[in-house]
């Protein structure tokens, strides 16, 4: 029998848009309706805001607290440093909160601490660092307060370690993201944030510990996979619903994205879901652009005091600049603001720097300086018109000197 190979491709794609499910064939670049209570997504480098929704509404961040506790840790200990688990650590976990079973007298390194931290969600490690960084609890949460108003985070106030549900502990999801944009500049935050497991080895009263990350976006073949997903820090409560701090990289940009409030639909949790969905917007509509490269022509101008074949001079931009702009950006529709020296003039030499081009755009000022694409010589025309003006004036001044002697002359010939 005779295969008509057009008809069964036509069949093969009727059957692909119509069963397949639209996300999994197309990118959409609407933005997406988010069921989680509040949400942002942001420029790691800028702090451009791409996505908002309810951003600066008090939120509890549950145990995204632990990126405080982990940044402070990382910045105030050496990862080989050994702590010792107090009592007070293993007792003060409310029962039905995540535990790695820490045991009184137990020794682990920091560096072990910290994965259990942000890898498993342990919040008797979250304990255990706070007791010896700060020298105590209340101590520590100190410190995460100072932090947070050093760090501007106007609407954030922590009352524990790692996110036990309290009226006055929260946040929201604007400083959930400029906090995640410190701390990723920390290479190993990053680190541990972005472990899909991790195994800590037997200690002196506990054996081996393996787990895999609370972040199902960074464990590579689970259903809610990311791969562009680089770090990130879960959090859940009953009050606080389900959350998700996290930052990822694509095409030479780098977002974060921040979720809170969210719930399970058809057993996924929106953190996942939404994120995702966050992120894939962000990549589909935004990008990093060149808004002009190195030695581009900006502008030109005419030098006046300059030679005829000089004085008309390119001015070339000395770097390449890039920002992030959406999709449909066209730098054909833009004014360029050009500032240049007063009184420029020849001579100038190839390179030299005669002004400025700026663009601003969404509160962010972008520059960079113009300089002559060629040298420009002075006009010689003014030295030529001196030198004819002294001719002149000699020859004015010999006329004169033989005027005046052949009258003198005349009159002394008449006597």
């Amino acid at each position: 029998m005779k295969i008509n190979f057009k008809k069964l491709m036509i069949v093969f794609f009727v059957f692909l848009f119509t069963f397949l499910p639209t996300s999994f064939v197309l990118s959409s670049s609407e933005e997406p309706e988010l069921i989680s209570k509040s949400a942002i997504l942001m420029d790691s480098k800028t702090k451009k805001i791409i996505y908002a929704k309810n951003e600066k509404k008090k939120m509890y961040p549950a145990s995204t607290t632990k990126i405080m506790t982990a940044i402070l840790t990382l910045e105030h200990c050496n990862l080989d440093d050994l702590v010792t688990v107090s009592y007070n650590t293993v007792m003060s976990i409310p029962e039905g909160y995540v535990s790695a079973f820490l045991q009184v007298g137990e020794q682990l390194t920091v560096e072990q601490l910290l994965q259990l931290l942000m890898v498993h969600s342990a919040n008797d490690a979250s304990n255990a660092l706070a007791e010896y960084v700060g020298g105590s609890i209340p101590s520590f949460v100190t410190m995460m307060n100072t932090k947070a108003h050093e760090l501007g985070l106007s609407d954030t106030h922590f009352t524990n370690t790692f996110g036990l549900h309290d009226e006055n502990h929260y946040t929201t999801a604007q400083d959930l993201a400029i906090l995640m944009q410190y701390c990723i500049k920390n290479e190993n935050f990053r680190r541990f944030s972005g472990k899909a497991s991790c195994a800590i080895p037997a200690t002196n009263l506990y054996d081996v510990r393996r787990y895999n990350s609370t972040n199902e976006l960074i464990i590579p073949n689970h259903q809610n996979y990311y791969s562009y997903l680089t770090c990130g820090k879960t959090g859940h409560t009953t009050q606080a619903g389900d959350c998700l701090v996290s930052c990822a990289y694509k095409n030479n940009l780098e977002l974060i994205c921040v979720v809170l409030g969210g719930q399970m639909i058809d057993n996924v949790s929106t953190r996942f879901s939404e994120t995702k969905a966050l992120y894939e917007y962000g990549y589909n509509n935004y990008s990093i652009q060149p808004l002009w490269n190195e030695n581009d022509i900006m502008t030109q101008i005419e030098v006046s005091n300059a030679q005829k074949d000089t004085k008309n001079l390119d001015l070339l931009a000395t770097s390449t600049v890039h920002a992030l702009l959406d999709n449909s950006f066209s730098k054909n529709n833009v004014n360029f603001k050009v500032d240049l020296k007063d009184d420029i003039e020849a001579p100038i030499a190839q390179g030299e720097i005669l002004g400025s081009i700026s663009y601003e755009k969404d509160g962010i000022t972008y520059k960079t300086n113009l300089m002559a694409s060629h040298s420009v010589e002075k006009s010689k025309l003014l030295f030529y018109l001196i030198g004819i003006g002294i001719v002149v004036l000699i020859l004015i001044l010999l006329l004169i000197y033989f005027v005046l002697f052949h009258k003198k002359e005349k009159n002394y010939n008449e006597y």
